[in-house]
């Protein structure tokens, strides 16, 4: 148990269970996920480290999965997929949908044939000890920590892998703010990543800002000159949204909210990825200045 600068101390709660389970307890001064998992790590006893986060609920087979896949095919990491719990509210299961759904991402966090290329998240991730001492673990990085650490697996002949029945339920954020904030942040970290690993960049990771942009000159364009058939398309796309949500969460509601979810995910990661891209290809910033708080 590694405390990262809490003000509130969780060594009773620690202690309570010092008798029942072997857990050491650390305390640190407050530094983010990906250096307080860093300490985690190297404390630790094992030689595989599993990653999930706070918001995660992990199925009662997922160690077994999780073992089964790497006795079949060990690789020094692996990543896994995320779904919506029965339990979730309507906004978590519409978000959960605009985040994994074929149409909208591709499928990237769920896509078998990415197996052998699978960028592993934080919130559902392995590594092994040797992987570990090898990279040294997460860097600083406030966003985007997961990723960079993927190429520097990569980068050192290390693999990774998708395992597709080693997955979370994944809560995600609760409220629309906070699902806009997230999703503009990943978009804001893309540019800043293709800068450090050049060969990272795809084309895919325009397609957001593609999207925005062109959504709102569908609906310039329909006001200004009449034209109905670019809009027409992106109605066609947002009804496609709402009978997949509805087939896959039975819930006409939560369909709803799931096109309203697929709206704000390419908008706030298509925002944030045409800022810094703005301001480190055009004003010339540095890195850090392009996005100060993914570095503070």
């Amino acid at each position: 148990m590694i405390e990262d600068g809490s003000e509130r101390t969780s060594k009773h709660v620690v202690d309570h269970f010092s008798n029942r389970l072997a857990i050491r307890y650390f305390t640190k001064p407050n530094s983010g996920p990906g250096l307080t998992r860093n300490v985690g790590m190297e404390e630790a006893k094992g030689d595989y480290f599993i990653i999930v986060d706070s918001d995660c609920i992990l199925p009662k087979t997922y160690l077994k999965e999780v073992d089964k896949a790497l006795r079949t095919r060990f690789t020094d990491a692996y990543g896994g997929a995320d779904a919506a719990h029965h339990t979730f509210t309507p906004i978590q299961k519409a978000i959960n949908f605009s985040m994994t759904s074929v149409l909208t991402t591709g499928g990237i966090r769920g896509n078998d044939k990415l197996k052998s290329t699978f960028q592993p998240r934080s919130f559902n991730m392995g590594l092994s000890k040797e992987a570990f001492q090898s990279t040294k673990g997460f860097n600083s990085q406030r966003y985007g920590e997961d990723i960079e650490l993927t190429f520097r697996l990569w980068k050192t002949n290390f693999e990774t892998q998708f395992i597709e029945k080693a997955f979370v339920y994944h809560k995600r954020r609760t409220n629309w703010h906070s699902f806009f904030k997230q999703v503009f942040n990943f978009g804001a970290a893309r540019p800043i990543l293709n800068r450090l690993y050049p060969g990272s960049a795809k084309l895919t990771y325009w397609f957001p800002s593609v999207f925005i942009v062109g959504f709102l000159m569908s609906i310039i364009i329909f006001l200004m000159l009449g034209f109905s058939w670019l809009l027409a398309c992106y109605g066609f796309y947002f009804i496609l949204i709402l009978f997949n949500s509805w087939i896959n969460n039975k819930s006409l509601y939560v369909a709803v909210l799931s096109v309203l979810a697929t709206l704000l995910q390419f908008c706030g990661y298509g925002l944030g990825f045409l800022r810094s891209f703005f301001r480190l290809h055009i004003l010339q910033r540095s890195v850090k200045d392009t996005f100060p708080r993914m570095f503070s």
